[in-house]
């Protein structure tokens, strides 16, 4: 029988995973289960909010400590409104993007905050995902590709391709010390592909036949 499960996905910017996270929610959706599909930062209100504060404006806008502090809050409210809620309904969750995140972003290239990062993430959410995938790709073809999309939120896009290669290095650090949450997935290839090799990881884990 199908279950709630929360699934994460995480990649540096443009790596097309808001692309699988929402192809997968669609295949939840086709074989008759109610997904729930979100994001961060947001997927609330209020963290839809706190979204506009750190994807938009100057490079230099926040200090890492500051950026840490945001993102923390947001995702509260994002895991008290949204994510909780779905999970005791029995709902599956795909966000794009979670804790994991943070630890990269602001934990190991925004000031060596991983501590830090560590220590408010066990008093604040106290929560991780079941299962989460890693879109891997090449740095240069997904900044070339996040940079094109023109959203007005690239805040950290703009910070280079030096930036986007330390990105990549600490998610690849961090499935490497999760192996049994994480699947990191090769994004150089057609999102077809990706999206069914995703889909014979996840479907099982939720009672589903690939």
């Amino acid at each position: 029988m199908a279950r709630s499960l929360f699934i994460s996905f995480e990649g540096i910017d443009g790596s097309g995973k808001s692309t699988q996270a929402r192809r997968l929610h669609d295949s939840l959706r086709a074989r008759g289960l109610d997904p729930v599909l979100t994001r961060e930062p947001g997927g609330s209100p209020g963290a839809e909010e706190i979204r506009q504060l750190l994807l938009t404006g100057d490079t230099a806008r926040w200090s890492a400590e500051t950026e840490l502090l945001l993102f923390t809050a947001a995702r509260r409210d994002h895991l008290e409104r949204t994510i909780g809620p779905a999970l005791e309904a029995g709902r599956p969750v795909i966000t794009d993007r979670f804790a994991d995140s943070t630890r990269v972003y602001q934990g190991a290239t925004r000031g060596d905050l991983r501590d830090m990062v560590d220590r408010l993430h066990a008093l604040t959410i106290g929560t991780e995902p079941d299962l989460t995938f890693l879109i891997d790709m090449d740095p240069a073809t997904a900044l070339a590709r996040g940079l094109a999309r023109g959203s007005g939120e690239d805040r950290f896009e703009e910070m280079g391709l030096g930036f986007q290669q330390t990105l990549r290095a600490g998610f690849l650090e961090l499935a490497a010390a999760s192996p049994d949450r994480f699947r990191v997935i090769d994004g150089d290839r057609a999102p077809e592909a990706l999206a069914r090799e995703i889909a014979a990881i996840a479907l099982p884990r939720l009672g589903l036949a690939p």
